[in-house]
């Protein structure tokens, strides 16, 4: 039957949480480049658990969720050490690091280097930026985290290993201290990230967490954000009695002056 050819071939995708297996996948799969959907795991979505996993890293052992502990967490992935784009990001998350940290949020690195590399490479980083990087970077040589998390480069037949395996494009994951995954970026290699767009993000989950509202275009902490669509009139008018309504789904609406910023 039409119903029995469609379900013949359909990918068996790997489970988010079965990252033990990311290692039978690239060791079966040692020729991979850019990789078939049957190697490639379940992909990860707004609002499910981020997948826990042990790894070496230039701060020294974790276990991913007992990283996390009651933090914020920005785990980023980048292609790989020495090379001229990374570098730069790199430096500038080391130089924003403290407006994360006044958000209770922890940033954590990854690329297909192992932790020596890593080491080397943050002397270039702080030389070159002025940095003073402090935050862990994860050693994932074997691909085990970046096939659990999809950040292996599937696209850019350039971005690859001497062997010709793929490095990880540029991935953020944003998860909160429920160790939710409240948001995901894909980046190619090609291009380099906005630090401070990943910091708005961040501001912008948390006064939605804090409130009952929701943030327009280009918001930034200060400026007027929207009333959530599932509040009620009564409701809206008594918690936001600032509340302007441009149509009966857009209400906006200034927070409290000591509410503006979002950190927690």
């Amino acid at each position: 039957t039409a119903s029995d050819f469609y379900s013949r071939r359909q990918p068996q995708l790997q489970p988010p949480t079965l990252i033990n297996q990311t290692q039978k996948h690239i060791t079966q799969h040692h020729n991979f480049t850019m990789g078939s959907a049957e190697d490639r795991p379940a992909p990860l979505r707004l609002g499910t658990v981020a997948p826990d996993f042990e790894a070496e890293t230039t701060a020294g052992p974790i276990k991913f969720h007992d990283f996390i502990g009651d933090k914020w967490v920005v785990l980023f992935s980048h292609p790989e050490d020495y090379t001229p784009v990374c570098t730069t990001e790199l430096g500038a998350f080391a130089k924003l690091e403290p407006e994360f940290t006044k958000r209770n949020v922890k940033l954590i690195g990854l690329s297909a280097n192992t932790v020596e590399s890593h080491g080397g490479w943050v002397k270039d980083i702080d030389e070159i930026s002025g940095s003073q990087l402090r935050f862990p970077i994860i050693g994932d040589k074997e691909r085990k985290i970046a096939l659990a998390y999809d950040m292996l480069d599937h696209q850019d037949a350039t971005n690859v290993d001497s062997k010709g395996i793929a490095f990880t494009i540029r991935s953020v994951f944003v998860i909160d201290p429920k160790k939710t995954i409240r948001t995901i970026l894909s980046y190619p290699a090609s291009t380099g990230r906005n630090t401070a767009e990943v910091l708005r993000i961040v501001d912008s989950l948390q006064t939605g967490d804090k409130h009952k509202v929701t943030t327009p275009i280009n918001w930034l902490p200060g400026d007027d954000v929207i009333v959530h669509p599932t509040v009620k009139s009564p409701e809206a008018e008594k918690l936001f009695p600032k509340m302007q309504v441009v149509k009966p789904y857009l209400r906006f609406t200034p927070l409290p002056k000591e509410d503006t910023s979002a950190a927690v």
